[in-house]
């Protein structure tokens, strides 16, 4: 079989092809992702759930994957062959979309998305891995900002493609598949486009490492006090981030049940439109962050790749007001806000790990600040706003609880961001 030659270091132009490789295969991985949010309201109805399950199986079982896998798969990821380790956990994501489809309870329904939300969130720290050895430190905003591309488009893709899916098999422009309901069909037909669309990872082989300060295969002990050395700065990143995190995921799990309930849409109403607006505003955050940390590396300052993730998260405070909007114009405005930030911020974060951690420690910390994420962002976000709407009054106060999550989230990471900088080392080899 051919393969795809992975680029020299010094060539952004000739890595593209590995990295459109990588970006398809993470567009597929969080649409598969996504996709049950967008269909989340029949799910409901058919199986009888309350909004608690519902924010189990959105959020607690991917927190807990990611909990459980990330370390593990991250200290893989700095060991061993990171593209066999892409193919096989876009296998494993999947089997997790395949098994939504025919889960007849809400056990089942927690262990399919279990295995999505593992499959694709490992998947990435491999991806972002592989996209540092592609480029030089100059460079990886601009790479990342690609990988990071596919990312941004399958959040877009779980509201628009599935929601059009369950659109047309709703209305009879598709035929139902063996008898199963819309929201079923939608997963079955996901599942197969993933089958097709990870396949170009086939073609990628491993590249070298470079910038490694001990070696690869270090004791963990070793690695662990590498780490703890640098905690000053990881701490208030990986607090900054999983923040931003926690409002993000938040918004995601519940803007389309509070659309259905405050305004009255349905899936098929708002799926073109909210899938646009999440692929523009997270194109746009992406560009933004690639771009504004690579400007930050060229000023010289301190934490200089950091300064766009602040002034985003700094944004995003007010935007966190979405579900409480007079209008749906209103929004959609706000939400496309939001997400613009948490695009910026996420793209800075991943950068700032390639950039200024060591080679053998970045599968290790990017494993544990998905790990973190999953935990807070995924398993305690979701959760934690259908708790404030029930202090609030019950699931009809679900807008105001969404909007106070947000908000409360939205600062801390403001001040994080703000410390990160001004304790971030000089470079991967050099503390300071």
């Amino acid at each position: 079989m051919a393969t795809i030659a992975l680029a020299p270091r010094s060539g952004f132009r000739s890595a593209l092809p590995s990295l459109l490789a990588l970006t398809l295969a993470m567009t597929i991985g969080f649409a598969m992702m996504g996709s049950f949010g967008t269909v989340q309201e029949s799910v409901k109805a058919e199986l009888r759930l309350t909004d608690a399950t519902l924010g189990i199986i959105q959020g607690v079982s991917a927190g807990l994957a990611l909990v459980v896998f990330s370390i593990p798969v991250g200290l893989l990821v700095d060991r061993f062959n990171r593209v066999r380790l892409m193919i096989a956990l876009a296998l494993v994501w999947t089997l997790g979309t395949a098994l939504t489809a025919v889960a007849q309870d809400a056990t089942m329904l927690f262990v399919a998305r279990v295995l999505t939300a593992t499959g694709t969130t490992a998947a990435l720290t491999a991806a972002l891995s592989l996209t540092a050895d592609l480029c030089v430190p100059e460079q990886r905003g601009r790479a990342m900002l690609v990988v990071n591309l596919g990312k941004i488009a399958g959040i877009a893709g779980a509201f628009a493609l599935g929601g059009w899916l369950f659109g047309a098999f709703t209305g009879g422009t598709l035929p139902t598949i063996a008898g199963m309901v819309p929201w079923r069909g939608t997963h079955v037909v996901l599942a197969i486009v993933s089958i097709v669309l990870i396949a170009p990872l086939l073609l990628l082989r491993e590249p070298a490492r470079r910038e490694v300060a001990a070696t690869t295969h270090a004791p963990f002990g070793v690695l662990a006090g590498q780490l703890w050395s640098r905690r000053r700065f990881l701490i208030p990143l990986f607090v900054g981030q999983v923040a931003v995190v926690m409002a993000d995921n938040a918004a995601l799990v519940w803007a389309a049940p509070v659309l259905s309930r405050r305004f009255g849409l349905q899936p098929g109403d708002f799926a073109g439109w909210m899938g646009a607006l999440v692929l523009v505003s997270g194109l746009g955050g992406t560009l933004l962050g690639g771009f504004t940390a690579d400007l930050g590396q060229k000023s010289g300052r301190r934490g200089g790749l950091l300064i766009g993730a602040s002034v985003a998260a700094m944004l995003g405070v007010p935007a966190a007001l979405f579900p409480i909007a007079p209008s749906v114009t209103w929004f959609a405005l706000a939400f496309g806000l939001l997400s613009l930030c948490g695009a910026i911020t996420g793209l800075a974060t991943s950068v700032a790990l390639t950039v200024l951690i060591p080679n053998e420690l970045r599968g290790l910390c990017i494993g544990a600040f998905i790990a973190f994420a999953g935990l807070i962002g995924f398993g305690i976000a979701p959760p934690l706003v259908t708790l404030v709407s029930t202090m609030l009054g019950g699931e009809g106060h679900l807008a105001p609880a969404l909007a106070i999550v947000g908000v409360v989230t939205g600062l801390l990471s403001v001040g994080a961001f703000l410390f990160a900088i001004r304790t971030a080392p000089v470079s991967a080899t050099i503390d300071l």
